[in-house]
Parts: structure tokens; sequence; C-alpha cells
């Protein structure tokens, strides 16, 4: 596919980095390029040897999703740039169908995949977005539960079936195809945002410039979810919280920003209320010491909800 790069973000993933390359080879992209956000289970050692043709930018520390999707933008010339999580695998076509798709929809900025599981399982890859009930009433649980509930789940994008193309809000970052003009005519990923957000973010901008999102079920793309992010827990929570206070302060404003901050806040609460009683009933070590970690990032999280914390970029919880 001449018209399409491929550019791979990489954090600690090389055996499966390795299964979505040989993926993205056999499919004959124009360029590729993986990322490594500062892996140190030899990564971009793997793909000098395996993968000669692959173009690898080594990053010494983990910069972020956004900031290393603009490094692959910078290396590539294709028209079109197919962003992948390195634990994604293509199917087959997979990649002329996007940029099939792209090409017949000139309005279109991004468009989404559909994403399943190893297990061929549909995996949620389209939402709203953010508004500032969402840190109160959102929930996996909930979204569970509403999938179960024939007349409401394909009211809510989280839960409908995924079998047709539509324009959608946003879609999920572990695979984005996206057409070069309309990422530079916003100017790319808002660096700011170090891990979450960016999706919605970057959609929400293309929206307001007069692009498009679309979700297009012209493709399916395996995804191991968290295969990165479920190796720094606490640290990925904390990203969470700021980053979804951080979009607040960037598209909110008057007394919409004004709720917003109070829900965060009241969000929050309700997080770590959460986590004090799971903590009752934990049955060991183990589960009670990684409540009591998520209960320490909620509770510091109540502090972002003014955008008091949000001038720095990166922040951790305490350990």
């Amino acid at each position: 596919m001449k018209m399409m790069a491929v550019g791979v973000i990489s954090w600690n993933t090389r055996d499966l980095l390795r299964e979505c390359l040989e993926s993205v080879v056999a499919q004959a992209p124009a360029e590729v390029v993986v990322i490594d956000n500062g892996s140190n289970d030899d990564s971009p050692g793997m793909v000098r040897r395996m993968f000669p043709s692959v173009q690898v930018t080594v990053n010494p520390e983990n910069p972020g999703f956004g900031a290393a999707a603009n490094q692959a933008f910078a290396s590539t010339t294709a028209p079109y740039l197919l962003l992948l999580n390195g634990d994604t695998r293509l199917c087959p076509d997979a990649l002329s169908a996007l940029g099939e798709y792209l090409a017949r929809q000139p309005s279109v900025g991004v468009v989404g995949p559909r994403l399943r599981r190893p297990d061929g399982r549909l995996q949620s890859s389209c939402s709203a977005f953010p508004n500032p009930l969402v840190p109160v009433v959102k929930s996996k649980g909930l979204t569970r539960l509403i999938g179960r509930i024939p007349v409401l789940r394909d009211h809510v994008l989280d839960t409908w079936s995924h079998d047709r193309p539509r324009k959608v809000p946003w879609v999920v970052g572990a695979a984005l195809a996206i057409r070069r003009e309309a990422f530079e005519s916003v100017g790319g990923f808002d660096e700011s945002f170090h891990m979450y957000f960016e999706e919605p973010d970057l959609c929400f901008r293309m929206l307001k410039a007069g692009w498009e999102t679309h979700f297009a079920p012209v493709a399916d793309i395996i995804h191991v979810e968290g295969a990165s992010t479920q190796q720094r827990r606490h640290d990925m929570l904390w990203e969470w919280a700021v980053s979804y206070a951080r979009y607040n302060e960037r598209h909110c404003s008057g007394r919409r920003l004004a709720v917003a901050r109070l829900m965060f806040k009241a969000g929050m609460l309700v997080r770590w209320c959460r986590e004090n009683v799971r903590s009752v009933f934990a049955r060991d070590s183990r589960s009670r010491a990684q409540i009591a970690g998520d209960a320490a990032v909620w509770s510091r999280a109540l502090g972002l909800g003014s955008g008091g914390e949000l001038g720095t970029r990166r922040r951790r919880p305490p350990e």
C-alpha cells in the first residue's frame, strides 16, 4: 500500500512487537518506522536484527504516545499513516482497506478499524467526547452492564455492535489511520498529554478544523489491550487523572469548566471511597497493596480539579 506508511509506538513489548511487524511488513506499506519509548527489553535490537528495512528511533526515556506519534509523522512522507501500538497485529488486507477508505472519503481525517481481542472478541474502539459527568458516572462495570441490555447497547458508542462504518467523535489510539493533511492542519498531537486523552483531543481539534473521524470495520486489527500500561498500573492511573483534568482545562470554559472541575473532584472522591471499601474485603496482602496504591492515586488526584498541578507536564504519584 504505497499511499500508507506505518508507525509503531513501542514500550517493552518485544515479542508482541515482533508479531506486529511481521503482520505489517507482509502487507508492504510505503514506509515502516518504530518509535521506541525507552524500552529495556531489547525491542530496538530485535527490530534491527529481524527487520532491517524498518527505521527505528529510540527515545532515551518515554515522552508519551502523542510525542512518539508526532515523531512517526516526521519520519515518514506518505499521505496516510497508520499508527499502531506495539501490541497490535494486522489481519489480512487491513492496510489496503484502510488506505482505500481514506481515499474514498476526502473529508475524513482519522479512521479507526475494528479492534478484536486475541480470542476474537470485539473490543470497543470509539466513544463520545469526554463531558463533565464522565468521571462520576462512567465505569467499566457500567459499560459491561449496558452491553448486556439490548435496548441500550446499540445507543451507546462504547457498546454498539461495531458492524458498519459511521461518523464518530473519536477512536481508540491502538490503531489510527490518519490523513497527513488533516494531521498537519491542526499541528499534530498535543504533547502535553503524556498518556490518555490524546485521541479525543486530536479528533476534537480536527472536527473544529472541518475534518471528520470515522469508525470503519473494513479492517480488523488484533489488540492485546494493556500489554504496556499494566506494567506500571499506578503510574498509568495517575496519567489518566492528569490527562483528564488537562482535557477539561483545554476544552471547557466558563460555567462548563466550573462544572467539569467539580465533577472531576467528585469522580476522584468516589474512586477513593470505592478503594477504601474494597480494601476491607481484600483477601491477601498483594491485593491490599494494589488497592492502597490505587487509593493513593485518587487521593492525590483530588488536588487536580482546579488545574493546580497541570503546569508540569509529567508528575507521578507517590510510591
